[in-house]
């Protein structure tokens, strides 16, 4: 149960329910995180924008390791609701839930590709321990894979991404919702 209230679709009014609308119409459902944001609707609306443009946008990083980050972020902060619906999605391009469950495990133990194993420790060390990234460590041997700086800079705003959205779903209680899980767009 959510540690503040929420505006179920059913009690929402005005620009609110337009918004819970128009999040069903695109995204299929309506998620926990949205409601959990329903007493300031702005915020749902810049939040839903800041997600689209860091996972939907053009990049050089493609969709699945997007979503790889973000499982590899929420393992890190321990938070369940961020593992389950990120590891649904990663599923939805990777086709091996096992091979998800052992990334939630711990992606050393994950037969990743040199790419996606650097990609895995940045965001393990900017979880963890953002005072210690160091670019000669982490960096360098992104580059070094050929990475360019611009899907260096878009792994970071996804791996910040969801440090932010874990902690709110951290702090303000958001549950796992199975149902919740069910027909969401990829």
């Amino acid at each position: 149960m959510a540690f503040i209230d929420i505006i179920e679709p059913e009690d929402a009014r005005g620009t609110l329910k337009e918004i819970y609308e128009d999040l069903k119409k695109k995204r299929g459902k309506l998620a926990q995180i949205h409601k959990i944001q329903s007493l300031n609707p702005e915020t749902i609306t810049a939040h839903m924008d800041l997600y689209m443009s860091v996972m939907f946008s053009q990049s050089p990083l493609s969709r699945a390791q997007r979503e790889m980050m973000a499982v590899v972020v929420s393992a890190a902060n321990d938070c369940e609701y961020c593992q389950q619906h990120h590891g649904q999605a990663l599923n939805h391009y990777w086709k091996d839930r096992e091979r998800v469950e052992k990334l939630r495990e711990d992606y050393d133990n994950l037969d990743l590709d040199n790419v996606d194993k650097r990609l895995c420790q940045l965001a393990k060390v900017l979880t963890k321990h953002p005072d210690k990234m160091d670019e000669d460590k982490y960096l360098q041997p992104l580059k070094n894979t050929g990475l360019s700086d611009r899907a260096i800079l878009d792994a970071v705003l996804v791996i910040s991404y969801f440090n932010f959205v874990n902690r709110m779903v951290l702090g303000l209680g958001v549950e796992t919702n199975e149902e919740e899980m069910q027909g969401y767009k990829y």
